[in-house]
């Protein structure tokens, strides 16, 4: 069972038959024979190594596993939104858009690029529409190119989480996570979540993406991650995504050991102003909080000579410098308490929320949902 069955003939036989209860009537509501219908379950019992109905004079009843997998299916097919559309050709398709260019998605998926072009070239004649333009030996998607991609992406997601949740229910330990994860959220937060749930859930495969908001956001929408982790936004920007408070940070001022500020009388806008600052690029949430802090402490907000939001980076140029940065001590634990690191409070307190973020709409499987709950639990225990 570790193919992902994604013949979506097969799967929309499985799912009128599930609806319909009957052979018959499920075979004329997909345009198929009864015997094509039949043999196409067969073929999804095998991949799943179950079976999916039991036969009887009543008809087709679905068995538990059959049950679990149908909302899963029927979601799928519904992103997909064409039965000309196969397997292949959205493997194919979702391989180009990941790496822009056919030589990329030849060596991300080991097919020729020859197979590919056929494989896209078909899909764009069985849709109607012009998916691809190209630029060069790169591609960039149209329109319905990038919203076919998204669908696409979507009903994998839907894919994944229905073969997991059989596998859950024929008591194997199976599935997979994919977090991604921003910057706050690596610092003790993630891996105490990690930690545990690795101890509880041994068989199930954690994968963490790392990057910024920007960064994380469209894999999210696509499918490619199932949840985001990070410091939360204005949720009037982000319609078609949910986002869950899970606890508040209070950033403070993180300095080199020695640094002229922690002598100073009174660390007010004017202190703040006397040296250079590193902080996060201007549309982040943090960079935002900085630019109200120094407003509220008396100054107008400097310019920032170097932006950068990798932690690692930031603590280099601190020890080496009279820069000031705005972080949470959490991201900087270790330096702050060997001492080669010093924090104060910020003039004003700034606070900023700090949670998770999903796909509106998104049913998690009872594994997704069991991590979700274990990252609340870590946050209240005191690790955030």
């Amino acid at each position: 069972m570790s193919d992902l069955p994604t013949n979506f003939r097969h799967l929309a036989a499985f799912a009128a038959t599930v609806c319909h209860g009957s052979v018959t009537r499920a075979a004329r509501s997909v345009n198929l024979t009864q015997p094509a219908l039949t043999q196409a379950i067969a073929r999804l019992e095998a991949a799943l190594d179950c079976s999916l109905f039991e036969r009887g004079a009543a008809g087709m009843t679905p068995t538990e596993p059959a049950r679990l997998l149908a909302p899963r299916a029927e979601a799928a097919i519904a992103h997909v939104g064409s039965p000309r559309v196969t397997g292949t050709q959205i493997r194919a398709f979702l391989a180009l858009a990941r790496a822009g260019s056919y030589a990329g998605a030849a060596e991300a998926t080991g097919l020729s690029a020859a197979s590919l072009h056929r494989a896209v070239a078909d899909l764009s004649v069985a849709l109607g529409q012009r998916l691809v333009d190209r630029h060069g030996r790169s591609i960039m998607l149209t329109p319905a190119g990038e919203r076919r991609a998204r669908g696409f992406g979507l009903a994998m997601a839907e894919l994944r989480s229905g073969l997991a949740e059989v596998a859950a229910w024929q008591g194997r330990a199976a599935g997979r996570i994919v977090i991604g994860a921003m910057p706050l959220s690596r610092a003790r937060w993630l891996p105490e979540a990690l930690l545990r749930f690795r101890a509880a859930h041994p068989g199930v495969d954690i994968s963490v993406v790392e990057g910024s908001h920007a960064e994380l956001a469209g894999p999210l929408r696509d499918g490619e991650i199932d949840l985001m982790l990070g410091a939360l936004r204005d949720a009037t920007m982000l319609d078609d995504l949910a986002q869950e408070a899970v606890f508040e940070d209070e950033p403070a001022l993180v300095m080199r050991a020695g640094h002229p500020l922690l002598s100073a009388r009174a660390v007010d806008g004017s202190a703040l102003l006397a040296f250079p600052w590193i902080l996060s690029g201007r549309d982040t949430p943090l960079r935002h909080y900085w630019e109200d802090m120094m407003r509220a402490a008396g100054a107008e907000p400097p310019h920032v000579g170097i932006e950068c939001g990798s932690v690692l980076t930031v603590r280099q140029l601190l020890l080496g410098s009279d820069a000031l940065t705005l972080l949470s001590p959490a991201q900087l634990a270790v330096e702050l308490r060997s001492g080669v690191l010093a924090a104060l409070p910020t003039p004003v307190p700034v606070t900023r929320t700090i949670g998770v973020t999903t796909r509106e709409g998104w049913r998690p499987t009872a594994t997704q949902a069991a991590f979700v709950a274990l990252l609340r639990e870590v946050a209240l225990a005191g690790f955030a």
